[in-house]
């Protein structure tokens, strides 16, 4: 049990070293403001680098995230139609569906599916 607890004990003596010189070694002595600038053809940048990002596409991207995954959930449901019982894959598929519908319904009635508002 102790030898278990040394060897624990210099594991993270070890990392907490290497780690240590890691970032010590990594730091750059100079800033450039050159090099730290956002590159644009060569030229200094005519606009800030940092546009606002726009919520509303960020929500859209989310939105089709969530049903693309549920299309890859619906895929494989002929599939299961050969390996179980009819009911009990009706039941399912049926439900699964209705809650993707619902979802839909929701959406469309906040008005998230709308770009331009």
């Amino acid at each position: 049990m102790l030898i278990m607890f040394f060897m624990v004990v210099m594991t993270l003596i070890l990392a907490t070293f290497i780690m240590s010189i890691a970032s010590i070694l990594s730091k750059k002595n100079h800033e450039d403001r050159e090099k730290s600038s956002p590159f644009e053809c060569g030229f200094d940048p005519i606009n800030s680098a940092r546009l606002p990002f726009s919520l509303r596409f960020f929500l859209i991207a989310v939105i089709f995230l969530i049903f693309d995954v549920e299309i890859a959930l619906l895929l494989p449901m002929p599939i299961l139609l050969t390996l179980s019982n009819i009911n009990y894959w009706m039941i399912i598929s049926y439900t699964f569906l209705l809650i993707l519908l619902l979802g839909l319904y929701h959406e469309w009635n906040q008005g998230s599916l709308e770009w331009a508002s």
